[in-house]
């Protein structure tokens, strides 16, 4: 599909062979059909069985040890986001693939279940939409992340979720539920304040403004909410960090986070691809701070270090966010998830009490 011309609304225009791929197809022209009777292209999404469904990491700069991603995949189309590598592991490319053909896990509640009524199983909380967003266009349909909260709260177990998808409205009668227990907080990504640079970085996603309505919704809904400036890109939307935390307080956030941009492995290429068409007066300054602050490379995967970068501009970037927080009050320490009230409700076929 590279060179396809009918992708209005993705986030890249590329879709070069997975790395562990041995060939490569590329679109030719035969000099039959002209490219603009090509259809436009549509998202696919299949099924897959899931035989476990909690991931664990070992971490140190992560705050949570395990996660569950109801969807491989994003239909999002953000193009720097950081999980499109992980498509290469299904044979797909990291580019159109990652945001066209996407994969769902219906059986995931039911695993879920099955893994939380374990003997062996320690609560702490687990995390949603750590590698794709829960709330993606294809819940609305599908319903497995609604399903996956519904026995996360049956359960009484604490949750994280991070989204950018508006459809989490939907779901407040459980979210507000769980919150009256202290058994989750909601991450509301807001790269910027730009409709328009949103619209081209994040094509699929919910606009600037969407996104505070619905921290404003979740917050009175009594949903705790963090608001996330991530990623903070130099040259391009640093310059909003303030006003990014503050339009995040003003809608109802009582804590915020951030993280600069992440470009590891194929994500490096498409995003300077996206750079050269749509922003390519700033592409050089751009990649010339991201390089600065990891020793001359695109990306440093170092723990401690992927997340922030290091050097003068990732230390200014760094203090400008703890004056501000400061400022607008949202460096108030968070109330830890209750991982106390979690309990296993009765399953089929349990032996029944005696009393």
């Amino acid at each position: 599909m590279n060179g396809h011309p009918n992708i209005r609304g993705r986030g890249t225009a590329s879709n070069d062979a997975g790395r562990f791929e041995r060939f490569a197809t590329v679109a030719a022209d035969d000099g039959w059909d002209r490219d603009e009777d090509l259809p436009p292209l549509r998202t696919e999404v299949r099924d897959e069985v899931a035989r476990s469904l909690i991931t664990y990491n070992r971490s140190p700069d992560l705050p949570f040890d395990r996660s569950i991603n109801p969807y491989r995949g994003c239909e999002h189309g953000c193009v720097y986001c950081f999980a499109r590598p992980t498509h290469a592991y299904l044979g797909l490319s990291a580019g159109l693939d990652f945001e066209t053909r996407l994969i769902a896990r219906p059986n995931a509640p039911e695993i879920l279940r099955h893994e939380l009524c374990a003997k062996a199983y320690r609560v702490a909380p687990i995390a949603l939409g750590t590698n794709t967003d829960p709330y993606q266009p294809i819940e609305k349909s599908r319903l497995i992340t609604r399903s996956c909260l519904e026995v996360l709260n049956s359960f009484n177990h604490p949750a994280a979720i991070v989204t950018k998808g508006a459809l989490i409205e939907r779901d407040l009668e459980i979210l507000s539920d769980m919150a009256r227990r202290g058994l989750v907080r909601v991450g509301v990504s807001l790269t910027t304040l730009d409709a328009d640079l949103s619209r081209r970085m994040e094509p699929r996603a919910p606009s600037p403004a969407r996104r505070l309505h619905m921290i404003r919704n979740l917050t009175q809904a009594g949903i705790p909410v963090r608001v996330m400036t991530s990623p903070v890109v130099p040259g391009l939307t640093d310059h909003e960090l303030e006003q990014l935390l503050e339009a995040g307080r003003d809608a109802g956030a009582d804590a915020a986070s951030w993280i600069m941009l992440r470009l590891p492995r194929e994500v490096s290429q498409l995003w300077q691809e996206w750079l050269a068409t749509h922003e390519p007066a700033r592409a050089e300054k751009v990649m010339s701070q991201l390089r600065e602050m990891h020793g001359g490379r695109e990306y440093d995967p170092r723990w401690g270090h992927r997340m922030r970068g290091e050097g003068e501009y990732a230390q200014m970037i760094a203090k400008r966010f703890k004056l501000a927080v400061k400022r607008l009050g949202l460096d108030t320490h968070s109330e830890p998830l209750r991982c106390d009230l979690f309990t296993k409700p009765p399953q089929a076929g349990d032996q029944l009490s005696l009393f």
